[in-house]
């Protein structure tokens, strides 16, 4: 049973339905949904403290490869100091967990692949580990949640295509901004609707050059990774998170790198609208971001409802006189919302987000600062480079580097910050699994 009842807060009685219902179900049943967690860094800890306060779903496991994180997020989510277990084998990890416990190891394969697990949730953040976490559970036929965005956009439709053949399924984490505006995306497109733009608010000041030194003193006080943090800042995340929009529906970068206005939210339909109405945009369907006040840390979608009868009962709504309208959602909750995606692969079989069978937008990047031949490449967030949206084709005629490669590479030649980096200037690390696996999804494009 979980540390909190579903009503105990309030003292009241809240009538449930839908997913509430059946996980209320499950729980009193006692049959929840047991999911396998792995990274136990800030996304691990919200994750363990969110399901700590839910019915019918339960973490049995977690993989945490510094063992030092899983502990506390388990006290921080307000557990009994015993409630976390630190194993040494499956046999331990199960005993364990049959005991009502939480194991916990150094070994994230013994998570994936443990018995006593439905659904594996990659909360690491790196798209190296999300290749070896993700193939690794769906081949042990497990349900995969990809928190890991960055993952998500170097080998989706690869990890969804495996997921589909073994059976399970494969999603983007409800929560983040990408899979909080294709609710809003299915939410217009379903009432007929094209969207003309779609996207989100960026969270923090605009910062191209950003590095871990000059943010680590914040990202202390804010408890978080300054690499993490600098993803944030320079615009890498933002890069990410609007190619993962884009290869989920179509729509894409009306240019490299997007627009990123400095538009308020009361502005957006009028901005992210084409050229020959007042806007920017060269062609309907495009993702893209604003840096202006007032819709960060929401997501919104612009869509186009020309017909005069709609317009008309939209201007009664207070909704403006069209045709574009802004559809707005002022919050996502990040971790917080991710077990539901992991409960509703489990007990209804779907996904709340995934890649369409073929990229239409690539995550690639920019030389940070001048970069010389024979210097080694870190990773996103960090010192050398920061990530840069193209669509797919443009991607490929420049030879770009999908930036989740980038990490290990090396320089063939000097290049000058701002640079795209490709095949003409750098050589990347061919030996790690997500290099394989994306050479796999090319074959599997055709490419």
């Amino acid at each position: 049973m979980n540390i909190n009842n579903l009503n105990s807060r309030s003292g009241g009685i809240t009538a449930m339905t839908g997913l509430a219902a059946d996980l209320a179900a499950r729980e009193a049943a006692g049959n929840p949904v047991r999911i396998g967690i792995v990274g136990a860094g800030e996304m691990g800890t919200d994750l363990v403290t969110a399901i700590a306060h839910m019915a019918g779903v339960e973490i049995t496991a977690i993989g945490d490869r510094r063992l030092a994180g899983a502990p506390q997020a388990i006290e921080i989510a307000g557990y009994d100091a015993d409630k976390g277990k630190i194993c040494d084998s499956r046999q331990a990890m199960t005993k364990a967990i049959e005991r009502g416990q939480i194991a916990i190891t150094r070994d994230s394969t013994d998570v994936v692949c443990h018995d006593l697990v439905d659904v594996i949730i990659d909360a690491t953040g790196r798209p190296a580990a999300g290749a070896e976490i993700g193939i690794s559970a769906i081949n042990s036929g497990k349900h995969l949640v990809m928190m890991n965005v960055e993952a998500d956009v170097t080998i989706g439709p690869y990890l969804k295509m495996r997921a589909r053949q073994q059976g399970v399924i494969y999603s983007v984490g409800a929560g983040d901004e990408p899979s909080s505006t294709i609710e809003l995306i299915n939410f217009v497109t379903a009432m007929g609707y094209p969207v003309v733009a779609a996207g989100k608010g960026k969270n923090n000041a605009f910062n191209i050059a950003a590095t871990p030194d000059d943010y680590r003193e914040e990202a202390e006080r804010r408890n978080m990774n300054p690499r993490m943090l600098v993803e944030f800042v320079d615009g890498s995340k933002t890069m990410v998170e609007m190619c993962c929009i884009a290869n989920a529906t179509g729509l894409v970068p009306d240019k490299p790198g997007m627009h990123g206005p400095d538009c308020p939210l009361e502005e957006l339909q009028d901005v992210l609208c084409p050229v020959e109405d007042g806007g920017i945009l060269s062609q309907k369907g495009c993702v893209d971001f604003t840096v202006g006040k007032g819709v960060a840390p929401g997501i919104f979608v612009i869509a186009e409802m020309s017909h005069p009868r709609i317009r008309e009962r939209m201007s009664d709504l207070h909704l403006g006189p069209g045709p574009y309208y802004r559809f707005y959602r002022p919050y996502h909750l990040t971790s917080l919302e991710v077990p539901l995606t992991a409960a509703r692969a489990v007990l209804y079989g779907t996904a709340d987000m995934q890649p369409m069978d073929r990229p239409v937008a690539e995550v690639c990047a920019l030389a940070k600062r001048d970069l010389k031949v024979g210097e080694k490449l870190d990773f996103i967030g960090e010192y050398c480079y920061r990530s840069w949206a193209m669509r797919a084709d443009e991607a490929r005629n420049e030879q770009a580097i999908p930036v989740g490669l980038l990490e290990n590479g090396i320089m063939t030649r000097d290049v000058t910050a701002g640079t795209l980096l490709t095949g003409k200037n750098c050589t990347i690390d061919q030996t790690s699994t997500l290099f394989k696996m994306r050479n796999l999804q090319d074959e599997m494009l055709g490419y």
